[in-house]
Parts: structure tokens; sequence; C-alpha cells
């Protein structure tokens, strides 16, 4: 949902530049949730060496680019599926699925209620308990997950509260929906920035429990929304069957099945976005946390939700503060379960942060 009142998604820098008069490339954007860091250096060089692929089509199975997604994933390529970003994988595994039934956690990323709407099913949401800092009750969630579920989506950690399930939890939920015939799909966007990442992903998991699908991207991490690579890791075979039947031939042009293996393989790259990304995320907490107008949320990704306290400014006059100083901050009085007294805004450069942070805790 988007409009003139500030509640705009990270992507729609064209009608921000349209109703604000500002020039598109003049706003610095913390409501994308993208690397700060831009393009991997690697991919930059194996875009442009390769940009003859694009005079032929690529391989239909997207052999090498599977290997190498198993690898920086740590699974087998059989278990690796690509897609034309994950928004079109989480559409292809709801329709697969076909739930009558999916139990959503909530606030989240509204694009798994569309998805699950046009496939003809209904969708219930848990709404994830705002004193426990958003954190999930696994004894009471569990309660929840009856058997007339047919599909629980995860989003790992959570877009907008960075909150995060920890792998014993997530191993917890998968038994219970295993018990249950429930299908888990673990949206791990942001997975990435985690601190240890690769101590909490579920990705592992799916080499023990074939109702696990695990949906990554390449936007957010890699920078790279334009490149529309997205990736699925999951142990069952027949539902993977099933996607590649139903999946259009060729979902990647031939430039992102060339060059994207060299991202995955830019370590310099990925360490230094860990550093930066952790450094910024503890910096810019504790700068909120010590002040009383706010109430930031512990996050674990590279944003952060933030409660305004007390009535004024509201979310809506907080984004027009920043827009109004060419910085775009996401308003969430949109989110379910959410209202006017919170917004979201992602980790930047230092300089760019510390520009967000005079806005809003100096500004009048």
């Amino acid at each position: 949902m988007t409009g003139q009142n500030g509640s705009f998604h990270g992507s729609d820098i064209e009608k921000i530049e349209g109703i604000y008069g500002i020039r598109k490339e003049e706003i610095t954007n913390f409501s994308a949730n993208v690397n700060p860091l831009g393009i991997s250096p690697l991919l930059r060089e194996a875009l442009a060496s390769n940009i003859g692929a694009i005079a032929a089509y690529p391989d239909r199975d997207y052999a090498s680019l599977r290997e190498h997604i198993a690898g920086y994933v740590g699974t087998e390529s059989r278990n690796v599926a690509v897609g034309n970003g994950s928004t079109e994988l989480i559409s292809l595994f709801i329709r697969i699925i076909n739930p009558k039934k999916t139990l959503i956690l909530a606030p989240t990323y509204s694009e798994y209620e569309r998805e699950v709407t046009l496939a003809g099913g209904q969708c219930h949401y848990y709404a994830l308990p705002e004193e426990n800092g958003f954190q999930l009750d696994l004894g009471h969630f569990q309660e929840q997950l009856t058997p007339g579920i047919s599909l629980l989506i995860l989003c790992n950690p959570n877009n907008p509260t960075s909150s995060l399930i920890s792998r014993q939890d997530m191993e917890a939920i998968l038994k219970t929906c295993q018990q249950r015939d429930i299908f888990v799909l673990a949206d791990e966007t942001y997975m990435e920035f985690v601190g240890r990442y690769r101590d909490v992903t579920a990705a592992s998991l799916t080499a023990q429990y074939e109702n696990l699908a695990v949906l990554r991207g390449t936007s957010k991490f890699f920078a790279v929304p334009g490149l529309r690579l997205g990736y699925a890791v999951t142990g069952s075979q027949h539902v993977l069957k099933k996607l590649w039947e139903l999946q259009n031939p060729w979902p990647l042009h031939s430039l992102a099945a060339a060059a994207g293996p060299a991202m995955f393989q830019d370590q310099a790259y990925i360490d230094g976005t860990h550093r930066l990304i952790a450094k910024e995320r503890e910096r810019m907490y504790q700068m909120f946390l010590q002040d009383g107008r706010f109430h930031p949320y512990p996050p674990t990704a590279n944003f952060m939700l933030v409660r305004i306290c007390g009535d004024k400014p509201t979310s809506e006059e907080l984004f027009a503060r920043a827009i109004r100083e060419k910085m775009m901050i996401r308003d969430c009085s949109d989110f379910l379960f959410l209202n006017k007294e919170y917004i979201r805004f992602c980790f930047l450069k230092p300089e760019m942060n510390d520009r967000l942070a005079k806005c809003l805790l100096e500004g009048r």
C-alpha cells in the first residue's frame, strides 16, 4: 500500500520523486534494506566479462549456477532451485502446496498473503507479541499449529521486526509441523546479515525435514535487485519436480546464470558486509536506546524497528521530516498489528547513518 500518508515501500522511489519533487538520485534510501556496499566487485567484473552470454539461451538446468549456490549454502545441487527472484519462488511453492489454510507470523511481508489469496487459500495470522520484543513464544505458537493448517510461512529474520527464530526453535517447529502434515516455507531473505548466521539458518535442516523449503534472494545482501536471482533449498524431490514442471522455461537470463556464481565466491565482500552491518547495527541501536522518545527493538538483520514513545511525532511526520532532508525511511503504519507509532530503517554507511540519526533524534 502506498500513498501520500508516507506508507511507501523501499522500491517506491519514483513515486516519492513525483510527490515530493526530489530527484530520486538525491534520495538516500533507508527503506529498501539493501547492502550499502553495492555490487560485489567480483560480480561487477563477471558481468562485464560475460556480456556476450546474452547472445545465447542459458543452460535450461542452470547446472553451474546451482552447483555454486549449493556450495555457498552447504547442500547438494539437486536440492537447489533457482527463480526470477524469491518472489517467483514464493508464488510457485504456494501453488504447489495449494494450501486451504496458511498460518503466517505477523507483522510481516505482505506478499505472502497476496500469493496465498491468489491461489484461493485463506490466511490466518499469529501476532508476534510486542511486549516480548516481537520474539516468538515457542510453546504458545506450537499450540496454534493445528492439523487444519497446510502451510506455515516464516520470515526469518522477520521483516519489519528484525526478530529471529533460533535454529533450535525452528527445529522444534519443524517436528511439530511434520507430525501434523504442515509444509514450512522459511523466507531467509535477510539471514546473511545475521551475526554467525550459519549457526542459525535452517538450510541444513532441509536434509532432515522434507516438509521444509528455505528461500533466499540476492537483492538485499548482494545489492542486485535488478539481477532477479532467487533460489530455494529443499530436501523434497517431489516438491522440486513439481516446481520445475510449473516454472516457465529459462526463468533467469543468461547474464545472471553466467555471472551470478561470482558473487557467492566474493569472500572479501561478504566479510566486509558482515563487519560493517554488525558495527552499525549495534551503534544505531544504542543511539536510539538512549533516547527516551524512542523504543528500538533489538535488531538481528540489517534494519531496525523503532516505536515512537508518546503521541508526537507520528510515523508519517517522521517520514516527512526525513524525506525533506532527502532520506527515505519506512512508515510502518500499514503493517498488520502495527500503527503510526512505528518506523523502520536499514543500516547504511556510518556517515549516512549519522545523518539519519541527527534528523530523527535532533529534528524538531
